[in-house]
């Protein structure tokens, strides 16, 4: 195909917060490939038993990146027919319906990776399977329970594509019920675990703090759920917003799982002992 038959958005087609959009997009999938070839890469430089948390990394990665290589693609076409538009209502209205068409590949994508992050979590403080499986197999149901009525709640549409405000309220109240046993659960798990002797200083660290993170930036995507049914914002602020939060909660925790570990790996083999590779088979 001739270059010439490519279409590259720029601001002067489609507007400068457009491009901005699309530009974070574009932005988190190179984060998502960088963040599973670096997993890849430093899994044998850090402690053998979080071996298994930067297994979790990579494949949080590789389906956010995924995921989100689609989603700027189809971004990327919608932007292409948007160019060619004047009207200012006909413009809003496409800019919804590629809203609602990019939602449903988020929440495809977030079934998958958040189970995987709070498995993640619990790794880090080595809570056992065998001995919390009830407490686990509750904070994953709850987890899926959220996201799958989330998801049921963003298609409340009409056949012209507008959201039907009420019932989408309503499911994101139900949805909300498995956020709150979520944040529960791993409260539980944290008052139970953290005190373990065999857990050190870094692991409830990266705990703790991935826990916030659970408590404060996954509170931006119900936020964004609510905004978009009860006001006339933007939808391209929404999917900046998410795009940010993505990049934290997927790539942060994994920065924040890797420093933890590597500093129990430090602890046993101090850093000259491991130079110039930092790596122990």
């Amino acid at each position: 195909m001739e270059f010439a038959e490519k279409f590259l958005p720029t601001a002067g087609l489609v507007g400068i917060l457009p491009m901005i959009t699309w530009f974070s997009m574009l932005v988190a999938f190179y984060a998502f490939v960088g963040n599973v070839i670096f997993a890849v890469m430093s899994r044998s430089s850090v402690a053998p038993e979080h071996r298994v948390s930067r297994n979790y990394t990579a494949i949080i990665a590789a389906i956010a990146g995924i995921s989100y290589f689609l989603i700027q693609d189809y971004y990327k076409d919608m932007l292409h027919e948007l160019a060619a538009i004047d009207n200012e209502e006909a413009r809003g209205a496409l800019l919804r319906t590629s809203y609602n068409a990019i939602g449903q590949l988020r929440y495809m994508d977030w079934l998958i990776t958040t189970p995987l992050l709070l498995l993640k979590m619990t790794a880090m403080l080595k809570v056992h399977y065998r001995k919390y499986r009830g407490l686990i197999n509750m904070l994953l149901l709850a987890d899926v329970f959220m996201i799958v009525t989330g998801y049921i709640g963003e298609q409340q549409l009409t056949p012209d594509n507008e959201i039907l405000v009420a019932p989408k309220l309503i499911w994101g109240a139900i949805s909300t019920i498995g956020y709150v046993v979520v944040v529960y659960i791993l409260y539980k798990i944290w008052r139970d675990c953290s005190t373990e002797s065999h857990v050190k200083e870094p692991e409830r660290w990266a705990y703790k703090v991935m826990g916030i993170m659970v408590v404060t930036f996954w509170g931006v995507y119900p936020i964004g759920y609510i905004l978009t049914a009860v006001t006339n914002i933007d939808t391209n602020w929404i999917h900046l917003s998410f795009s940010i939060a993505d990049i934290i909660n997927k790539v942060g925790v994994g920065a924040i799982a890797y420093q933890a570990a590597d500093a129990i790996l430090e602890e046993r083999l101090p850093m000259e002992s491991t130079a110039p590779y930092r790596s122990v088979s």
